[in-house]
């Protein structure tokens, strides 16, 4: 009887079955209930689930360039913005004057300038209409833009308002000192811009990005000292450039650091969305195809003993579930000030960002059909007023910080922005925007707009409408940080992991377009570490393959 050879085991079948079974390990994680029974989705390297807190310009860019770059790779996010208000936007948003959707107003963040980069681009990808700045400004007035300092007006032009000067008026009063201003503007923002470039971007360290530039030496010091460093003195410096880190920043040149001094003075092609700026950050989150839970209040980021996130938020509308909802995320980021959301971490991430103090800025919108008075700027009876009026400090007064850096002048800028029709009335009348460090009352009204405080519009009862103020409404922001002198920032990444943060520049520079970088500075980190991720399991595959064969 032959003798029989003995069957060899399938060796090959069994490590392909365990490759298989590996592969699915390495790019699946088995179903895990959470404390409210809910069992998260099975994720691969290539399905990442992202939930984005915060709708303004930080979080709209994180969504939209996160989508971009995992699209170029291949990778699938599901993103998922939470924000606690009814409308995405942030600080860019308006209001309808009379409740008439066809006359929106700022109440945020009122232009961008050619410069900034992300805004540009992604208002033109949308199909958006963009108007000079300066587009609807009444044409009523000789006068369009003057910088008061509480007793007399110390410049004044016929053309312009406060997003840019007219250079042959400034050099007849100021000599050369406005070109030196602006080669010095122009040289620190192209230093800055190099942020949005290789070998720069992205960055993991927002310091040392700033230090590799130079931009610290800027940062650290005062934009009085930064000014004067670099041959700009007084008045010049007083009267203008003080003038516009007021307007933007409600920061006298004593306090605020030199770079966002020089971002005050980048003007060029300043223009806004017809509409409301806020559809740049509408139209970024449809393009990334993120769900977006408005009206939403997360209460708790919890991290895993798996690296995932837990995410408890409640909703805060109505129609909304008043029960705490939790859902699981591979990456979470934070896109808006963690010393304001109210955000419990567990555990505590490795770095938490230091609580710094935020303006308190009050904005007061208004319709009229009296024009500026002449008397409450110290003017003859039959002058004008400037459409657009800033102050600084008089040359008696010592620079203060916070809100008693306003000074005597009391408000940091009025500006007439354009003609509206009364629907009650069908006249024609004034609307005007009001930045100031305290609440705007009757009384100041009256005296600024030339009528008698009685009838309603007094201290007592300063939001009643009537004849002389026929419409107002009142917002107060946590607009910007006090931006003082510093040379360390807040990184993007809070725990070494998945949880980033995109706030942290705002101390840096503060504006819709810094912000806007910062997110795609996020998204673009995320979506290198998922192509590490992606490499490092391929690598692994390839090597249990390897085996296989032999």
């Amino acid at each position: 009887m032959a003798k029989r050879t003995p069957k060899r085991p399938m060796v090959g079948v069994l490590l392909i079955s365990t490759l298989w079974l590996f592969a699915s390990a390495a790019g699946a994680q088995s179903p895990r209930a959470l404390e409210n029974g809910q069992v998260p989705l099975m994720t691969t390297p290539r399905e990442k689930r992202v939930a984005i807190i915060g709708g303004g310009a930080g979080g709209a860019s994180a969504a939209y360039y996160l989508r971009k770059y995992a699209d170029e790779t291949g990778i699938k996010p599901s993103i998922t913005v939470y924000e606690r208000s009814g409308y995405l936007g942030g600080r860019s948003t308006t209001v309808n004057v009379f409740d008439n959707a066809s006359e929106p107003v700022e109440l945020g963040a009122s232009i961008f300038v050619e410069v900034n980069r992300n805004l540009v681009s992604a208002a033109k990808e949308f199909g958006l209409t963009m108007d000079d700045a300066d587009k609807s400004r009444p044409e009523d007035v000789p006068e369009r833009l003057g910088v008061w300092d509480g007793q007399d007006f110390v410049f004044t032009q016929p053309d312009g308002g406060y997003w840019w000067w007219d250079l042959a008026r400034l050099l007849w009063k100021y000599g050369w000192t406005p070109i030196r201003t602006h080669n010095l503007m122009k040289s620190t923002i192209g230093t800055f811009l190099k942020m949005y470039e290789e070998p720069y971007f992205p960055f993991r360290s927002l310091s040392q990005v700033a230090y590799d530039l130079g931009l610290t030496n800027i940062t650290s010091e005062t934009g009085e000292k930064f000014l004067e460093a670099n041959n700009i003195r007084p008045p010049f410096s007083t009267d203008i450039i003080q003038a516009s880190t007021r307007v933007n920043y409600a920061q006298n040149l004593p306090f605020i650091h030199g770079l966002e001094t020089m971002v005050c003075m980048a003007t060029d092609g300043a223009m806004s969305v017809r509409g409301g700026n806020w559809q740049i950050f509408d139209g970024m989150i449809k393009a990334a195809g993120a769900t977006v839970k408005l009206n939403t209040t997360v209460q708790q980021i919890r991290k895993t003993d798996f690296g995932t996130y837990v995410l408890s938020s409640k909703g805060k509308a109505p129609s909304l579930s008043p029960t705490v909802q939790e859902h699981e995320y591979d990456v979470v980021v934070l896109a808006a000030p963690l010393q304001d959301a109210s955000i419990t971490l567990t555990p505590r991430p490795a770095y938490v960002p230091a609580k710094i103090p935020y303006v308190k800025l009050h904005v007061t919108l208004l319709t009229s059909p009296h024009r500026l008075s002449p008397a409450a700027f110290n003017l003859p009876s039959d002058a004008a007023v400037p459409s657009v009026v800033l102050t600084t400090l008089g040359p008696d007064e010592t620079p203060r910080e916070r809100e008693e850096g306003v000074g005597r002048a009391g408000f940091f800028s009025i500006s007439t922005l354009r003609h509206v029709v009364n629907p009650s009335s069908n006249g024609d009348e004034y609307l005007y925007k009001i930045f100031s460090p305290a609440r705007i009352t009757g009384a100041d009204l009256a005296r600024f707009l030339g009528f008698s405080s009685s009838g309603g519009n007094d201290d007592d009862d300063d939001d009643a409408v009537d004849d002389d103020v026929t419409w107002i409404y009142r917002h107060v922001w946590r607009s910007y940080p006090y931006l003082y002198p510093r040379v360390t920032f807040d990184d993007p990444l809070l725990d070494n992991e998945g949880l980033w943060y995109t706030s942290g520049i705002e101390s840096f520079i503060s504006a819709m377009e810094t912000s806007s970088l910062m997110g795609m500075n996020v998204a673009r980190l995320v979506v290198d570490d998922w192509k590490k991720e992606v490499c490092n399991n391929n690598e692994e595959e390839e090597k249990v393959v390897v085996k296989a064969k032999l």
